[in-house]
């Protein structure tokens, strides 16, 4: 990508490229987890629900970063 990559008009900053990748294992994760959630409810439907609302929050956590990142000044 060329975010990543330095170059002339954008300086990299280490924080904010380990931002990009807390935002995505979060929104991925997250997402993950509620999908699981929903096939362990069928067997087990307290875990299931736990596993739903977690993985729910994360995918939340992770867009509310995204706007978090957009109003930083690199």
């Amino acid at each position: 990508m060329g975010f990543y990559k330095p170059g002339a008009n954008h300086p990299t900053d280490p924080s904010v490229v380990r931002l990009h990748k807390a935002i995505w294992a979060l929104i991925y994760g997250g997402l993950l987890l509620l999908v699981l959630g929903l096939f362990v409810e069928k067997s087990d439907e307290t875990t299931g629900w736990i596993m739903v609302v977690g993985g729910g929050l994360m995918a939340v956590l992770g867009c509310v970063l995204i706007y978090v990142r957009s109003r930083i000044k690199v």
